[in-house]
């Protein structure tokens, strides 16, 4: 085979490209990350002997395409798109160096038939191209040796063989012979890229940096590190940083510098005692690795992230501007805004705040923790302009105040704006320093199994008693990471800083309950809840769950639940005049957010309870996701929609990376099911009963889907139901009570009697609508129509399908083989609505925008 035969292929000579994802498919790659069940380790296992990979492990703990793409479907539970994979595949295939090129010359040429788009299957130790055709495309120097070159070469001197790889593609189906054979790439190159990027724990990233990269790396498995080694893993450092978007130009250096200091003794090499040491202590290492990113620990200890600034700002320990090639970058706490240089942050005081009271004295008062920053606002004594480097801030009220001005001013502090839901450190006292027993109506203990799986608290955290004071309301934050994209983790941050960090918590897999029960014997507190419905639904079945580990029984004292709007939808935010969509861009916005929080009212929200039965001679369908109605219950035409969307978006979930992709997707598929009309008829295959009382589907147009509605939203702000606007004069022409209903609380089910019928969330009835169609749904979401078809207000209903139809729940579809499913009152819950004052700020938009940094 001839060289030009050889560059047709997409990995020989000059057209070999692929070395790194581009951003777009490493977004896409940290997409199907995010929404992962697995761990990595729980997948490697499967390749040892007897498990469910064993079959793709080659020799050397190496896998080809086919075991590499087999793992990512099992790691990541969904089928990754063709190019992605290969793409990734391709990344992991080491550039030859020249070493490569005399082992190559030593090896028989062989032909290859490939159809077009398959890929090579069979292992071949031979490659059929000239040297001289790879050796300007191939040849890397030695100062440029990546983690890949090292390892393979390492490998290669062992096993005393070459193993050169290539993938080939044919180009045109007349082609029958090009340069490919099979490649394998190692299983530690993989293990070490995925859990660099894998949201674990910090000490299970911990775990990683100190044994197992350490092992990884040290291919002679002499129990050193060189400077060739420690080399390797700065460079594939620098690869995960690129796709993170960081200045590596300036990091590379510092890092190199840092992992050099390493080596205390100065020998030259570095030992795993010294590694040990070093990975604990190098603050760049632990902030590139994400460790340092969630991790709240000892208090005084900066919790560093990287930072791109956008005004002029400087180091708070050598005083000189931070300024890098990228712009201003450099390490911020995110407790208390500290900002360094990245080499100068091991030269940075432990000064950070203290989340808790370390003594009976510190319980007794709330001082000022006054901070160096790069201030901006008027100094609260003298009222003047603060200059660079001249003045402090406060961390808890964020007053600004001049070092001069400083001995002037009061040390106590009042904790600023958002007094009224910080939980204040003199309120956490360790056990260890009081007597009080837990018994004591506001104060409990919170204790050492209270730490948690996303680094919000440390698992070495002391046992407290909280005691607050009567004329405050802490706020219980519990966010969904996962919900609005990068929102979620930016508005975490931003509420570390705002409040108690040890009041703010992600929710992770494990779910709500455990921070629930911390807080549980606090009788005047509040629940923030930052998310979309189904975060809302989760805490709030959480708070009713019963648990044998976790005692939550919060009786007739459940605290009431606010809800910051992140993601898609929001029906219930919206009904809660919080708004669709959190659309604050600056710090200021979610304080007034929070402000008002202080100024809502409590209202109660009914939930409903359903029961499946499934007939005897249906054949099993999907599991119903949850028999909690909170929003509303519907079977048709919506439901299809929506099952349709959802199997796509996990199927597919790059091709769901924003709010306008999904509308055009929703779209597209209400115009295929418009087309299609799958739920047509359906009265002739649903039977509605209402308290009771047979519900006629069948006069009138025909019907397309029904909805059980608890509150006044659906579809993303539709109101199916409808609003009155002659309620007043409705209600006194039927003689209906103040609550919508007939003072005999008998269900409605005729037309007439439903037209002054307001619909209430706390009012114990449900409100059934027919749909006709996807056209009518969408008349009335875009106000050409006032609702739906009104069919019935009651307090129970029973529904009966004689065929397999689309269902939902809040928004979770499944299809559902025949069955009967009852609808009955669960009970209420109180809920936090927003005055409509606040609901006309700007933070209360509809539209979902990223939430700078403050």
């Amino acid at each position: 085979m001839t060289s030009s035969a050889c560059g047709r292929s997409i990995f020989c000579g000059k057209h070999v490209k692929w070395r790194k994802l581009t951003p777009a498919e490493f977004e896409k790659l940290h997409g199907y990350l995010l929404y992962r069940t697995k761990e990595l380790k729980q997948v490697m296992v499967a390749f040892q002997d007897g498990g469910a990979l064993a079959k793709y492990r080659r020799p050397n703990e190496t896998v080809d395409f086919e075991g590499f793409k087999a793992l990512l479907d099992l790691y990541l539970e969904t089928d990754i798109p063709f190019d992605l994979c290969l793409h990734l595949f391709r990344s992991f295939i080491k550039d030859r160096t020249k070493d490569d090129e005399v082992a190559l010359q030593t090896t028989t040429q062989t032909n290859c038939k490939t159809n077009r788009g398959s890929l090579a299957a069979s292992t071949v130790s031979n490659v059929a191209c000239t040297p001289s055709s790879r050796r300007s495309s191939f040849t890397l120097s030695e100062n440029k040796l990546n983690i890949h070159d090292y390892i393979q070469r390492k490998c290669r001197n062992q096993e005393h063989e070459s193993r050169l790889f290539f993938l080939g593609l044919a180009n045109d189906q007349s082609e029958t012979s090009t340069c490919q054979c099979s490649t394998v790439v190692r299983l530690k190159d993989i293990d070490c890229y995925f859990s660099l990027l894998e949201n674990g724990t910090p000490e299970e990233k911990l775990e990683f940096l100190v044994f197992n990269t350490f092992h990884l790396y040290d291919a002679d498995g002499n129990g050193y590190l060189d400077s060739n080694e420690i080399e390797c893993i700065i460079e594939q450092m620098m690869s995960v940083a690129e796709h993170l978007a960081w200045d590596t130009v300036e990091l590379k250096p510092i890092l190199r510098d840092m992992l050099l200091e390493i080596d205390y003794d100065a020998d030259g090499t570095v030992s795993l005692e010294e590694w040990k040491r070093g990975g604990l202590t190098t603050v760049p290492l632990l902030v590139l690795l994400g460790i340092d990113s969630q991790a709240l620990r000892e208090d005084g200890t900066h919790m560093w992230r990287l930072k791109h600034f956008n005004k002029p700002t400087y180091c708070n320990l050598c005083m000189k501007r931070l300024v890098s090639f990228s712009g201003k970058q450099g390490l911020c706490c995110t407790l208390c805004k500290y900002t360094v240089h990245e080499r100068c942050a091991g030269g940075a005081a432990n000064n950070c705040i203290s989340t808790y009271a370390k003594s009976k004295r510190e319980a007794s008062i709330m001082i000022h923790h006054w901070v160096d920053s790069n201030c901006s606002e008027r100094c609260v004594r003298c009222k003047k302009h603060i200059k660079a480097l001249e003045g402090k801030r406060c961390r808890w009220c964020k007053g600004e105040i001049h070092q001069r001005c400083l001995n002037d001013w009061d040390v106590k502090c009042n904790l600023g704006k958002l007094a009224h839901h910080i939980l204040p450190p003199t309120s956490l006292v360790p056990l260890v320093l009081t007597e009080r027993r837990r018994s004591s109506s506001k104060s409990f203990k919170m204790g050492q199994n209270s730490s948690t799986n996303n680094g919000s608290l440390s698992s070495a955290m002391p046992s407290f008693e909280i005691d607050i004071s009567p004329d405050t309301k802490p706020l219980l934050v519990l966010l969904n990471p996962k919900s609005g994209g990068k929102q979620g983790t930016k508005l975490y941050r931003k509420l570390q800083y705002l409040l108690n960090p040890r009041q703010v918590f992600l929710l992770d897999n494990n779910g709500p309950l455990e921070r629930l029960q911390m807080f549980q014997n606090i009788s005047n507190m509040n629940i923030l809840c930052c998310g979309g419905d189904g975060t809302v639904k989760w805490v709030l079945d959480a708070m009713g769950v019963e648990v044998t580990f976790y005692q939550i029984n919060y009786g007739d004292n459940r605290p009431p639940v606010a809800v910051l709007p992140l993601g898609t939808g929001n029906d219930l935010s919206r009904c809660l005049n919080w708004g669709g969509g959190f659309a604050g861009k600056t710090g200021n916005d979610l304080i007034a957010f929070l402000k008002s929080i202080e100024k809502s009212r409590v209202v109660t929200l009914d939930r409903w309870e359903t029961n499946l039965i499934e007939n005897d001679d249906s054949e099993k369908g999907d599991a119903m996701p949850n028999n909690i109605i909170t929003n509303y219950f519907s079977v048709g035409v919506d439901a299809s929609i929506a099952h349709r969307f959802h199997t796509m978006r996990e199927k597919y979930p790059e091709k769901f990376s924003s709010r306008m992709k999904n509308k055009l997707w929703y779209f597209e598929f209400a115009t295929s099911e418009s087309l299609q009309a799958t739920c047509k008829n359906l009265h002739e295959y649903v039977e509605i009963q209402c308290d009771g009382s047979p519900l006629n589907l069948n006069s009138g147009p025909p019907l397309e889907g029904i909805a059980f509605l608890n509150i006044p939203s659906i579809y993303g702000g539709s109101n199916l139901w409808g609003r009155n606007a002659n309620a007043a004069k409705s209600k006194r022409f039927w003689g209906i009570g103040s609550l919508g209903m007939r003072p005999n609380s008998e269900s409605l089910t005729n037309s007439c009697h439903l037209i002054g019928n307001n619909q209430d969330m706390g009012d114990k009835k449900i409100e059934v609508v027919g749909i006709q169609s996807v056209i009518s749904m969408g008349q009335v979401k875009a106000g050409l129509r006032t609702s739906a078809k009104r069919l019935a207000q009651c307090s129970s209903a029973i529904i009966k399908t004689k065929k397999r139809f689309p269902m939902q729940i809040d928004g979770e579809p499944w299809v559902q083989q025949p069955c009967t499913i009852s609808i009955a009152h669960k009970n209420q819950v109180p809920m936090l609505q927003a005055t409509k004052k606040a609901h006309l700020h700007k933070s209360f938009g509809c539209i979902n925008q990223a939430c700078s940094e403050s």
